[in-house]
């Protein structure tokens, strides 16, 4: 039985957040991966707060609707020490395992586990 590292706990908690279906159930996920002044910030968006963080996972999942069963994964292993870790994922669909948009992201966390900032990166995007 291996033991889930502080950042291993922290990554899961923030594809709870990304996968999460209903403004509920997202805004109880971002309160529980984030603290209070956590920040998430990649290439198209740069917001602080749970109000905006997810919003932007919201506007996020909406441009992806379209796609079935639509879920952001961890792809390889989380990479932690001093309360940062980096990580790499990607955009899945259920229906044919093609993957849209990946990239990866560099969080550091706060002293109770939850993540104070993100900063993403977005390795592959979909033509406009």
């Amino acid at each position: 039985m291996s033991v889930i590292s502080v950042h291993e706990a922290a990554v899961a908690r923030y594809f709870e957040a990304w996968n999460a279906e209903g403004a509920d159930a997202r805004a109880k996920a971002v309160a529980a991966a984030w603290s209070e002044d956590g920040s998430y910030t990649d290439p198209l968006a740069d917001v602080a707060g749970h109000e905006g963080i997810a919003a932007v996972i919201a506007a996020a999942r909406e441009q992806f609707e379209h796609v079935p069963g639509v879920a952001f994964r961890l792809t390889g292993t989380v990479d932690g020490h001093h309360g940062i870790a980096r990580f790499t994922w990607e955009l899945v669909s259920a229906a044919d395992g093609s993957a849209p948009v990946a990239g990866s992201d560099v969080i550091s966390l706060a002293e109770d586990g939850r993540i104070r900032t993100v900063h993403g990166f977005l390795d592959r995007i979909p033509a406009a």
